[in-house]
This record gives structure tokens, sequence and C-alpha cells, in this order.
């Protein structure tokens, strides 16, 4: 079995943690690979610089952790995207070291077990349970984004007054909205508790199979909506300077009106390992 093991970026405890997991998951065999960054945190630590115990984990760039059976992500809900990154079809667990951690169910104190028992399950029928959570997918004439699991975003190079664009949203060709405003956002349920809470967009639980279309700070602005899965919203914009559409907060791309970015169901969900999230229970630690 191959596990990949990417920790946050400057935290201490991600680190150590991800050293006590490869402990552990050398001692079942596992073929264990960790990013580029987590390496390099491993080796500058004191009890890792023994020999046998470097040569028990590979250093992979984060693009290549897709031939994992696992990858297992250690921080908070944006090192999850970072590892959702390099991850492809494989399954990912979240440790949460966050505050909220709507991506990541296990515990820190839990870590252990929880990775020990997926291990056992793939050794015992070759594969691992997984639920799939869809992603956006974003794309112009000429261009396609990286697929979100949060959420897609189309607004002006800036925000803010005497900003923004000018904007006409449909959903599968029908009219939703048309004005002025500094963007529109399009969130996964996923996504309905991060930047689409913020812009007043609203919550949605796992279970309920769609996207929520948010506008932000229209001049006449319209309420969110929630469209179907298998909807296509479009987003033509006519009369300003720029635009950009970005992908979870990461990936982005400029476009010159007019133009128009269509937004969909991404063909490839990402599959979460592990226990459930306790939804409520993280919606608690909002305040």
């Amino acid at each position: 079995m191959k596990v990949g093991i990417v920790g946050q970026k400057g935290n201490s405890r991600a680190a150590s943690l991800a050293a006590t997991l490869c402990e552990s998951l050398r001692e079942e065999g596992v073929d264990i690979a960790v990013d580029e960054t987590t390496a390099g945190a491993l080796q500058a630590a004191a009890h890792w610089d023994e020999p046998e115990t470097r040569a028990s984990y590979a250093s992979v760039d984060i693009e290549e952790m897709d031939d994992r059976d696992l990858v297992v992500s250690i921080g908070g809900d944006g090192t999850f995207l970072f590892a959702v990154r390099g991850a492809g079809e494989a399954p990912l667990m979240g440790i949460n070291l966050g505050e909220v951690g709507f991506l990541n169910a296990v515990a820190p104190g839990d870590a252990v077990e929880a990775v020990g028992d997926v291990v056992e399950e793939y050794f015992q029928n070759g594969e691992i349970p997984t639920r799939e959570v869809p992603r956006l997918q974003a794309r112009g004439d000429d261009w396609s984004l990286t697929p979100a699991l949060n959420e897609v975003v189309v607004q002006g190079a800036q925000r803010g007054h005497g900003q923004g664009l000018d904007l006409e949203v449909r959903v599968n060709g029908s009219l939703y909205e048309s004005g002025h405003a500094d963007g529109v956002l399009v969130s996964t349920p996923t996504g309905s508790t991060a930047y689409n809470l913020s812009e007043g967009g609203p919550l949605v639980h796992p279970v309920v199979e769609g996207f929520v279309v948010t506008e932000m700070c229209g001049d006449d602005t319209m309420p969110p909506l929630v469209v179907g899965y298998d909807s296509t919203v479009t987003v033509r914009i006519d009369d300003a300077e720029s635009g950009v559409v970005v992908s979870d907060g990461r990936v982005v791309e400029e476009v010159a009106p007019p133009t128009q970015i269509t937004i969909e169901r991404a063909a490839d969900p990402v599959r979460i390992a592990g226990p459930p999230l306790d939804f409520f229970t993280a919606l608690g630690k909002l305040e």
C-alpha cells in the first residue's frame, strides 16, 4: 500500500504528527511519501537524522501524490485544498489542526488509529471505502481551471466602490440576474461554509445535491439561489476593463470582456476516506 502525507507549512504540530504517522505506517510495511515541505520539516527535526528513519519515506512534489492509495492531509482546510491538487483520484483523509475543519473529520489524537483502520481495510479488501464530494469546473473559450472543491468566483480585478463588473448570470440558459456587482460566487455544499457564507450565502448541508449562486455586493442584489447538481451556470461579462475567475482562492484566470464563463459540476469528485464529519459539531465552531 502507498500512502502520501501532506502537512501544513510552518506548523510544528503538523510535522510532529507526520513523523508519528510515518513511524506507525513504516511498521505496517506501507510505502510512504511526504510532500517536499513536510520532508524538509521532518529532516530538520533532530530525531529524524538517523539514515534508517530518513530512508523510510520519499519526498515528492504535491503533484505526484496521485499514485497513492491514500493521501493524508494534516492541518486546516487550506492544507486539505492544497492536498486535493495532487491527489487526483486517490482517497483523502483530513486530520484537523484548524479551528473549524469542515474538510477534516479526524482529531489529532485519533489520527494514528483512523489511518491505521483505513490501512487495515485496504490490506484486507484491496480497497478503501470512500464518499464522493462534488467539485465545480469553470471554463472559457480556450481555457479551464482546476476543479474547485469549495467555490468558483468571477469578479473584477478589484472590489469596492467604483469597481466591479456588469454581469449577466444564467442558469440552464434562463436569466437569473443582470446588473452591476463586485462579482458572483458559485459554491458547493462543502464550500457553503466558507467564502459563500461571508458573502451572505446560505449554509448547505453536505447531503443536499445542489450548488449555491451568490451575487457579491450587487447594486440590486438578488437573493442567493440553490440549483441542482446538473445545472449549468453561465456568467457573461460585457462592460469592464478586465475580470478574474478564481478556483478555491488559488488558481486564477484573467479574462478580457466581453466574455462568457461556464461553471458546471466537474467530472471527477473528491473521494473522502475515514470517519464522516459531524457537520453540526463543526458548525458550532464558526462563532
